[in-house]
């Protein structure tokens, strides 16, 4: 179809395919036990405080804990969690099960095993954003000492970031 003819919410998406961002699994502690999705929005905000944010749908199913949740995890994924990012990517997936390898971290949030790093930030805002909400976190616990190449996602797949 030409670009002309797509709509903005086509266009939109259409050009986002094109842009290579960078994966991360997203988790949190809920009143049913963890939860986490995978997204590609994450963002450096602040250094001074240091803050992060990403965005998730409304309509996600990991949406009310993080709502409610004061503190979140974000682990930055390695090329060698592709199944991984699928899990957490799949609808009704058991994100949390074998083989997900994950403890209890930092003010209780999920802590994902054999990333390429790892933040734990709390909760300060939750900004409307059309059916999503940005949320943004200021970090208090972390390791940036993972080894390997990071999880690309570009053209609607998971990739390796290649030499």
């Amino acid at each position: 179809m030409p670009a002309d003819l797509l709509t903005t919410t086509d266009l939109l998406r259409s050009v986002f395919r094109r842009h290579a961002a960078g994966v991360a699994v997203v988790t949190a502690r809920g009143d049913a036990g963890p939860v986490g999705f995978t997204a590609t929005s994450l963002t450096s905000v602040s250094a001074e405080p240091p803050l992060l944010s990403f965005g998730i749908g409304t309509g996600a199913s990991s949406w009310p804990a993080i709502a409610e949740a004061d503190h979140v995890g974000v682990h930055v994924l390695g090329e060698h969690q592709q199944e991984l990012a699928a899990t957490f990517a799949r609808s009704g997936a058991d994100r949390f099960g074998a083989p997900t390898a994950w403890r209890e971290g930092p003010e209780g949030v999920p802590v994902l095993d054999g990333v390429l790093a790892w933040l734990v930030g709390r909760v300060v805002a939750r900004v409307p954003a059309g059916d999503h909400r940005i949320v943004i976190a200021e970090v208090v616990h972390g390791d940036p000492t993972g080894t390997g190449r990071p999880l690309l996602y570009h053209q609607g797949r998971f990739q390796s970031l290649g030499d």
